[in-house]
């Protein structure tokens, strides 16, 4: 009876703290993040966590509303899953794991408060943030107070502080960019290629960067460049216009789906059917409400996980995924959910405990990362410089019959 009073107490105490971090939204946004907080405290709750002190504390932070809730449910819930299997198997080290996720709906400055939030509860660890500018932000902040930080999916070279705290699970914006030139090279894809990147946007400009480079070096064809802004982001036919012209044969797209979900349309609509060829960003876009998956037939994704593989730990992971959330998970759940285990890793190489602070867990968790090996679902050996970056290997994927299936 004390351990369910416990139980109680805890569950309300992080119901509370959730809902303090969403923010003043519209009606239906408040709504859907009420939601969501109720959902991450009671998944908490399920795995019997015990009082407070005796819990691993991870803090979350990602968009679980707006325009970037597709990134941030998907890495929300594939943590989750890997969360709720630790503390099944009797947690870390014999501990359990307290897992409070905080919306920022890919706003920095709403990410810092969601941060500030974290840490009034006592989180030890922070597991985000999901989305490159809130992490350029509150990675500012971790380093200045000493927590070690993993992101999922924020993959711009530019969240990696001086301080060394913050470690990376997806793939570096430049890595990106090499890795789908080397692709297409290597697998002869096309002969002329084209590219229309966000000029606005450090993502994307980092990924075109390296691409150029790399693609020139192998002695691809760039038969055309052009940029478009954040201003003037829903009209590409200029820009399509002048590839079809130029006669290529593969247009690369290093943006998010949102943006390339009208490149399609458009392309469809003027009858320019080349190979459209995407990164990370656009992962997400075949659950984008309203979009017709028939236009994204043929293009290829560049991603480090597949989910139509058939190695024992997909397929679980997969089927996990389905009956929890009602769809297939994106490469956002799966570095969501490697994320975890290379937490669960660090900790039990660096001999940190339970009871430590944040700032007294983090200098040998930051040694611990750079000497582990972790096998997860979006690679087998992963490694991490003392950087932050992560070595792991790229998979492509072909969109047919509205799914991913795997090239390799």
């Amino acid at each position: 009876m004390k351990k369910k009073m416990l139980s109680m107490v805890l569950a309300f105490a992080m119901t509370a703290s959730i809902f303090a971090g969403c923010g003043s939204t519209a009606d239906s946004t408040d709504a859907a993040a009420d939601t969501d907080a109720a959902e991450t405290t009671e998944a908490t709750e399920s795995g019997d966590v015990a009082a407070s002190g005796d819990t691993w504390k991870i803090g979350g932070i990602g968009p679980i509303t707006g325009a970037a809730a597709i990134y941030g449910n998907a890495a929300r819930n594939g943590a989750q899953i890997a969360i709720d299997e630790i503390n099944e198997a009797g947690g870390i080290n014999g501990s359990l794991i307290e897992y409070n996720f905080q919306d920022d709906e890919h706003d920095a400055e709403k990410s810092v408060n969601a941060y500030n939030t974290l840490k009034d509860w006592g989180m030890q660890i922070l597991y985000g943030t999901v989305t490159t500018a809130p992490c350029l932000a509150v990675g500012a902040e971790t380093a200045a107070d000493g927590i070690f930080e993993i992101t999922p999916s924020a993959s711009s070279t530019d969240v990696l502080t001086d301080a060394g705290n913050v470690f990376q699970v997806c793939f570096t914006d430049p890595n990106q960019g090499i890795a789908s030139a080397n692709y297409i090279s290597e697998h002869a894809l096309a002969s002329k290629i084209a590219v229309i990147y966000d000029s606005s946007d450090v993502y994307s400009t980092g990924i075109y960067t390296t691409f150029k480079s790399t693609a020139e070096s192998l002695g691809l064809e760039l038969v055309s460049e052009t940029a478009f802004t954040a201003d003037n982001n829903t009209d590409f036919s200029v820009q399509l216009q002048q590839a079809k012209d130029a006669g290529a044969e593969l247009v690369f797209l290093p943006f998010y789906y949102q943006q390339a979900a009208i490149v399609l349309k458009q392309a469809k609509d003027m009858d320019y059917a080349p190979i459209f060829w995407g990164v990370d960003g656009m992962d997400g876009i075949l659950t984008l409400e309203n979009f017709d998956t028939s236009l994204a037939e043929g293009d290829v994704l560049l991603t480090p996980f597949a989910a139509d593989a058939t190695d024992e730990a997909t397929v679980s992971f997969v089927t996990k995924y389905n009956e929890a959330y009602g769809e297939t998970p994106n490469q956002f759940a799966a570095d969501g959910y490697d994320a975890i285990y290379v937490i669960k890793e660090a900790i039990e190489t660096s001999g940190v405990t339970v009871d430590m602070t944040a700032q007294d867990m983090a200098p040998a968790l930051i040694e611990a990362m750079t000497s582990i090996s972790v096998d997860g679902l979006t690679g087998t050996g992963m490694t991490w410089s003392a950087a932050g970056e992560v070595s792991k290997g790229p998979k492509a994927v072909k969109i047919e019959n509205g799914v991913y299936v795997s090239m390799d």
